[in-house]
C-alpha cells in the first residue's frame, strides 16, 4: 500500500452503498485515477465539499496492488467552481469538460499538458461568470442612481420601472454570461482533440493531399478529416475558412487572450462541430454533454 498525494480535478462522483462515494479523479500524477471515498456522504471534516465535479483539490489517496480503486482518504481545496455563482450556462459547460476527459483519458496515465489545459479553461469559464456579476452590480448601482433623481410625484411609475428594468438587468447579464462560455469551450474541445491525438490536419485535403489553405473545405461524421470541393462526400458540412484560421490562433495564444471577445454561439459553430464528430467517432458514443450545449439556448 502506497499513500499518494496529487493536486486533481473532480470529474465524476457515483453513490456506493449507503454512505461512500465512487470518485473519478484526474490527478497529475498519476491521470485518471478512480478510488473510494468511505464515509463522503457523512464526513465533512475529510472531504466537505471537495468532491463537488470540476472542483481543484489536492488528493491523498493509497494505491494498493492488484486493485482496481484506489481508496480516497481526503481532499482539501484549492479552488472550487462554487466560489462564484454558477449559471446553468456554466454548469452544462463545467459538466461537458469533465465528460470529456473521463471519456478521452486512459487511467492510471500522467499527462501534464491536457491537466494545465483544463485548470485554464476553468479559470476562463469562471471569469466569465465574474465578469457578468460585476456588470449586473455596475447597471444595477447605474439604474439606483438614476431613480433617485426620480420625482416625488412619479413615485408609483418609478417603481413599476425600476422591476422592469431589474428583470432586463437580470436577463441581459445572464444572457451576456451565457453567450460567453463559447470561447473557453471551443479551446477546451480544439486543444484536447489535438493533445489526445485525434485531430487531423487543418490544412490539405486527406483525399488528394491539396492544400486548402484560404480555400472551401468539408468535413463528414465519417471521415479523419478535411475534403476539398472535388473529394466531399454527400452529406457533408463546410467548415469556414474563419473557423480555421481561428483554430491557428487558437494554437498560438493561452485561452486568456481571448476572453472579452464577444463570441456568440454561431462563432466557430462549425469548428466545434466537426470536433465533436471526429471526438465521438473515436470513443464510438455520442457525448450526452454535447446534445445539451447545443440544445441548451445559451
Amino acid at each position: 500500500m502506497a499513500l499518494m498525494e496529487s493536486e486533481a480535478i473532480v470529474l465524476r462522483t457515483y453513490p456506493l452503498r449507503e454512505a461512500d462515494l465512487l470518485v473519478t479523479l484526474f490527478t497529475r500524477a498519476e491521470g485518471k485515477v478512480r478510488g473510494v471515498a468511505r464515509s463522503a456522504k457523512k464526513s465533512k471534516r475529510r472531504f466537505g465539499g471537495a468532491l463537488e465535479p470540476m472542483t481543484y483539490v489536492r488528493a491523498f489517496y493509497d494505491v494498493r496492488e492488484r486493485q482496481e480503486l484506489a481508496r480516497l482518504d481526503a481532499c482539501e481545496v484549492i479552488e472550487s467552481p462554487l466560489a462564484t455563482e454558477v449559471s446553468y450556462a456554466r454548469a452544462v459547460a463545467l459538466a461537458h469538460v469533465a465528460e470529456l476527459l473521463d471519456e478521452l483519458l486512459p487511467d492510471r496515465e500522467a499527462n501534464d499538458a491536457i491537466f494545465r489545459l483544463t485548470l485554464s479553461v476553468l479559470h476562463a469559464l469562471q471569469h466569465v461568470e465574474i465578469a457578468a456579476a460585476t456588470k449586473k452590480i455596475d447597471l444595477e448601482r447605474t439604474r439606483s442612481e438614476e431613480a433617485g433623481a426620480e420625482e416625488a410625484n412619479a413615485e408609483k411609475t418609478s417603481a413599476d420601472k425600476k422591476i422592469s428594468a431589474d428583470k432586463k438587468i437580470s436577463s441581459d447579464a445572464d444572457a451576456k454570461a451565457s453567450s460567453n462560455i463559447w470561447m473557453p469551450i471551443t479551446y477546451f474541445e480544439l486543444w484536447l482533440t489535438r493533445l489526445v491525438g485525434f485531430l487531423p490536419e487543418l490544412t490539405e485535403c486527406i483525399a488528394c493531399g491539396r492544400a486548402l489553405n484560404g480555400s472551401r473545405a468539408w468535413f463528414h461524421a465519417l471521415a479523419d478529416g478535411l475534403m476539398c470541393p472535388d473529394d466531399k462526400r454527400l452529406a457533408s458540412s463546410e467548415i469556414s475558412s474563419d473557423s480555421r484560421m481561428l483554430a491557428a490562433q487558437m494554437f498560438r495564444a493561452p485561452v486568456e487572450s481571448f476572453a472579452g471577445i464577444p463570441w456568440p454561439k454561431s462563432q466557430a459553430a462549425d469548428l466545434r462541430k466537426f470536433l465533436i464528430q471526429t471526438l465521438q467517432r473515436h470513443i464510438e458514443k455520442k457525448l450526452v454533454t454535447a446534445s445539451m450545449l447545443e440544445k441548451g439556448g445559451f
